[in-house]
């Protein structure tokens, strides 16, 4: 009879260590494809700084500023020229390249005299966690102030 018990028993354990290691899998998973979504988005951080502020120093580089000076009230921030700005950072940093898929949203308030850059793209995980979405996207957003200094 106590050999019977210590078979049952034996059973019960292997069913808990596989319980146990499909746990630890699924955990190692997550942890694993939060760390690569958290770095992707701080990286996608650093690229809507960066264009934001390429964006606001083109914007801010018209014509006038070399003609007429800049003062307070008559410096302006170009539309056009800001959005062009925020594309040719993006494309000498590589970013289109790094990032498959990236959208680019520029805001431009030349009232406020800022530029807003709000970065999109897809992201591939590491590890496919059962349950999880099958396409996820991060997404950064980086804003400038242009202002003259005395």
């Amino acid at each position: 009879m106590a050999e019977r018990r210590r078979r049952d028993e034996r059973g019960s354990t292997m069913v808990m260590i596989i319980g146990f290691a499909a746990v630890l899998l699924m955990l190692t998973a997550v942890v694993v494809d939060a760390s690569a979504a958290y770095l992707e988005r701080q990286g996608l951080d650093n690229l809507a700084d960066g264009a934001a502020l390429a964006g606001a120093d083109a914007g801010a580089s018209g014509e006038d500023v070399y003609t007429t000076g800049v003062d307070e009230e008559r410096l302006r921030l170009f539309a056009d020229s800001a959005r062009a700005g925020v594309d040719d950072y993006l494309a000498r940093s590589g970013a289109y390249a790094d990032h498959p898929g990236l959208r680019v949203a520029v805001s431009v308030d030349p009232a406020a005299r800022s530029v807003t850059v709000r970065l999109r793209a897809p992201l591939t995980l590491p590890l496919h966690v059962p349950g999880s979405p099958e396409r996820a996207v991060i997404g950064a957003t980086g804003s400038a102030v242009v202002s003259p200094q005395r």
